[in-house]
């Protein structure tokens, strides 16, 4: 099965990023053809910093590399360096209907967000994203719950042009965590983990006392019990999925192993559980801080693979457009 998924060099990776989408990516690289993306160019649709984006590029390498992302067994790059996917997006667009484009959930969110830089990137994010996955054959996309329409407008599009020039791209389907697909936040389990709220994060390379601060100060629920029920216990629900997908235990044993315990007796425990799961990582990611000529070598040769096969997709896609 070929797999495509991508993230952003918006800020550091935080829990939620990781067992939502890296966590899975890590293990599907095993088994699957895999080509993970920093997507740099979706990033420039929300204000920036030209002056750090390399550096950020930097650092999401490393954290990515840190986590168990192997160039060896996956194609990994930066999404930039790939011209085809611009290429490719705007040929999707003369198929993409506007109208889908502007009912986007996550269009109409950033447009209250970004009030000031309502640009046409932002309606046209997820054309770019449908290029990103179809220039690859892409069969399988793990996402989050928040990714879900665009995927939908992905299928859309490919169905489109397949039916306009004839078969040429597959239909991805869309592959989300059966639980973890969404993490919340720790100082309000109603909304979603985000970077944009740095308080409700724990980020992956947090030290041990951050840790301790975080997830002990995190918002729980007037009820004392133990118990998952995301709809009327959604504090302690979010601390139980992150407990389960850091320790592979099934909620059930979690919620029988504290029984009768207290909220503090859990936290603690929780607070040594991420401190020990995240331990590899820090020590990684510190190895590969001093290695930049390494990254970028990583980088360049996971851009030269990815170019084979975007620039033998846009052969076909331009001999069935009339562009050869």
């Amino acid at each position: 099965m070929k797999i495509f998924s991508g993230i952003q060099p918006t800020g550091e990776i935080h829990i939620g990023n990781y067992l939502g989408a890296i966590k899975h990516w890590v293990k599907l690289q095993e088994t699957q053809e895999c080509i993970f993306s920093i997507v740099d160019l979706h990033s420039l649709t929300t204000p920036y910093n030209p002056e750090i984006l390399q550096k950020k590029i930097l650092e999401l390498t490393i954290a990515h590399l840190a986590v168990g992302i192997n160039p060896e067994k996956s194609i990994f790059f930066v999404q930039s360096r790939v011209k085809e996917h611009t290429e490719l997006c705007w040929l999707l667009n003369t198929v993409c209907p506007v109208g889908d484009l502007s009912r986007m959930t996550q269009y109409k969110e950033k447009t209250k967000q970004f009030k000031k830089n309502i640009n046409a990137g932002l309606l046209n994010y997820p054309v770019l994203q449908a290029a990103d996955i179809l220039l690859y054959k892409t069969e399988i996309v793990p996402i989050g719950e928040d990714q879900k329409q665009h995927i939908e407008l992905t299928r859309t599009i490919a169905k489109k042009f397949n039916t306009k020039f004839g078969e040429t791209f597959k239909i991805p389907e869309p592959q989300l965590p059966k639980i973890g697909a969404k993490i919340m936040a720790l100082n309000d389990p109603t909304k979603k983990m985000s970077k944009s709220m740095p308080e409700s994060c724990l980020f992956l390379f947090d030290e041990p006392d951050k840790i301790k601060k975080r997830i002990m100060s995190a918002i729980t629920d007037t009820d004392k019990t133990i118990k998952y029920d995301i709809k009327n216990k959604p504090g302690i629900s979010n601390l139980l999925t992150i407990y389960h997908l850091f320790s592979n235990k099934p909620i059930q044993e979690i919620e029988k192993e504290f029984e009768g315990k207290g909220y503090g007796d859990f936290k603690k425990e929780l607070v040594e559980l991420l401190t020990e799961s995240l331990k590899p990582f820090r020590e990684k990611r510190k190895e590969l801080l001093n290695q930049e000529a390494l990254i970028q070598k990583i980088l360049n040769n996971g851009a030269k693979k990815a170019k084979i096969v975007a620039q033998a997709t846009m052969e076909d896609v331009r001999k069935k457009m009339g562009l050869i």
